[in-house]
């Protein structure tokens, strides 16, 4: 039998899903249980407590559990048609500083002014699945720790780490400084795609959905590429399809055919 603990009122849920709310508590919530799951899997010490509309969950007897209604449960979450389930996870604080690993050898991903939450995570969700290391955020971008942030990238919102600060172009600096090759898609680059392809220590920018890279992004990058698309058809990509596709071909040894 787990000691019995005083209940935390709805509203401190209900909170969570403000910045403030959030960095109050020191901790998030993760809808769903396939989400849950894959936390659970990969970095269970991240789970604080665990939101049922059921108290059989022998899954997770591990950790501090409470039973809610129906009612309760959809007043906490933000999803159209709640799954039963619910998580609060403890919030990475260093996401919200200007401090890179010290040690770093992975492929990163830079998002500058990127405001959608559902695309946000999903290039959040593609970074993670296509072994990037972190992901460096403007803080005009959206949280990633918003609710639909954290839904969009269905559990991996905790896989790599995240670094969301106005000092991102310093970061980009430094991260040049240790031999990344800073390679920035833009609607006017006039490199190919093709060049992102078996890098190794590589920063790759995207930015915002309406008007792309700044000017001081622009100047920063080692290069700027474009990726032809059939004007006719469409104007260009959404930015999570764009991340995509540059994601998985920086994935690929040697050179793309």
């Amino acid at each position: 039998m787990q000691p019995s603990r005083p209940l935390k009122p709805l509203a401190w849920y209900k909170k969570l899903a403000t910045r403030k709310g959030r960095l109050a508590a020191g901790a998030f919530l993760l809808e769903g249980e396939r989400a849950i799951q894959q936390i659970r899997q990969w970095q269970p010490e991240a789970i604080l407590e665990i939101l049922a509309t059921t108290e059989h969950l022998p899954q997770y007897l591990q950790y501090p559990r409470r039973c809610v209604t129906d009612n309760q449960l959809r007043a906490i979450c933000h999803a159209q048609t709640p799954q039963g389930l619910l998580a609060v996870l403890r919030l990475p604080l260093l996401t919200y500083s200007d401090q890179l690993p010290q040690q770093d050898d992975g492929k990163i991903l830079l998002l500058e002014d990127i405001q959608d939450p559902g695309n946000v995570g999903t290039l959040i969700r593609t970074a993670a699945a296509l072994r990037f290391s972190g992901v460096i955020l403007t803080e005009q971008c959206a949280d990633p720790f918003a609710p639909k942030c954290v839904q969009a990238t269905a559990g991996s919102v905790l896989s790599l780490w995240l670094r969301r600060t106005s000092r991102y172009l310093e970061l980009a600096e430094a991260l040049k400084q240790r031999g990344y090759t800073l390679v920035a898609a833009d609607v006017h680059g006039q490199e190919d795609p093709s060049l992102l392809c078996g890098q190794e220590r590589l920063l790759l920018a995207l930015g915002k959905e309406a008007s792309g890279l700044s000017p001081a992004l622009r100047r920063a990058a080692h290069s700027l590429f474009r990726i032809a698309v059939e004007e006719a058809n469409a104007e260009s990509l959404n930015v999570a399809a764009c991340g995509a596709i540059c994601m998985y071909l920086s994935s690929r040894r040697g050179r793309c055919s």
